[in-house]
């Protein structure tokens, strides 16, 4: 394999799978105008157009996308073997592309990868905080860190943690409404729905107590939002009563701007989980990876706070 090609192919992968000559630039570390040239020149050694361009964005060609597709996963698994061989067989090396829940990620994750790093020198985090289910495989992704993922062929999850969801309002909002004591009051306060990300659907309030007794809640819905981080500052801001999953509320349940309202009654919803494929031994990085949140997970009892 020549030099240049593999110039040019990684050029065009970091192109294909940023879509735009610049952000593939950052993550090459080259200037754009050195991963234009280098498509262009792949394009001209194939003898086809790869990419539609314009003054203002990039996009591929029904050939470039059937390139993108068929050399995609070879070309990381390539790049896995090279930066292992540089590094030592079996040291964990080179870009880990990780997908966090946003506020997830934020407050949780994110805290943890300073430890890492320093464990792991040779591993370069490439962070993407996304508010959806991603496709690992199809998008490149080694890792993806959030709660309610489908699990297709080819993936893995290891739970990190059971997690539930609380009613919650801020003091103001209580203070200014009737109290609420059962769940027959409901009705009488602003609700803030949340909009499913996959199904686009507003979620319902089903909620369990003590007893086994389960229910979906009758409520007056002054909102329906996409965003649960939005929720929960909306709920703070007094816009009305909330159910929200206990990771979104715990600093504002800390801080004392959120209450818990009805404390007898929750809802289950699935695990918070690390995810990453099984479609092949698990690279160094991402064993490393994935060992690592566990641990840090356990040891520092988030797996206890998120549920009730």
């Amino acid at each position: 394999m020549h030099a240049e090609f593999v110039i040019y192919l990684d050029a065009f992968v970091a192109a294909a799978d940023e879509g735009s000559f610049s952000a593939a630039a950052r993550r090459l570390g080259l200037t754009p105008a050195a991963v234009s040239k280098s498509v262009a020149r792949l394009e001209a050694g194939l003898g086809v157009r790869l990419f539609q361009r314009s003054t203002r964005s990039i996009s591929l060609t029904a050939e470039g996308e059937i390139l993108h597709r068929q050399v995609r996963m070879p070309w990381t698994d390539i790049g896995d073997a090279l930066a292992a061989l540089q590094q030592g067989a079996g040291k964990p090396a080179g870009t880990l592309k990780v997908a966090l829940a946003p506020t997830i990620g934020r407050i949780y994750i994110l805290p943890l990868l300073e430890e890492f790093m320093r464990r792991y020198p040779d591993i370069a985090l490439d962070l993407y905080f996304e508010n959806r289910q991603v496709d690992l495989i199809g998008e490149g992704f080694d890792v993806a860190i959030g709660g309610g993922f489908e699990l297709t062929d080819g993936l893995i999850a290891r739970e990190l943690a059971r997690m539930c969801t609380v009613l919650v309002a801020a003091p103001a909002y209580l203070a200014r409404h009737p109290a609420i004591t059962q769940l027959s009051d409901l009705p009488d306060h602003a609700a803030l729905l949340r909009r499913s990300f996959s199904s686009g659907r507003v979620v319902p309030w089903t909620l369990k107590n003590g007893a086994g007794e389960e229910v979906v809640a009758s409520v007056n819905s002054i909102a329906v939002i996409d965003d649960p981080e939005a929720i929960a500052r909306s709920a703070a801001c007094g816009l009305g009563v909330a159910l929200l999953p206990l990771p979104h509320v715990l600093p504002l349940l800390d801080s004392g701007e959120l209450v818990r309202v009805l404390p007898g009654w929750y809802g289950e919803i699935r695990p918070l989980s690390i995810y990453y494929s099984s479609r092949k031994l698990a690279p160094a990085k991402v064993r490393a990876f994935v060992d690592y949140i566990v641990e840090q997970v356990r040891a520092r009892s988030l797996d206890r706070r998120f549920v009730t």
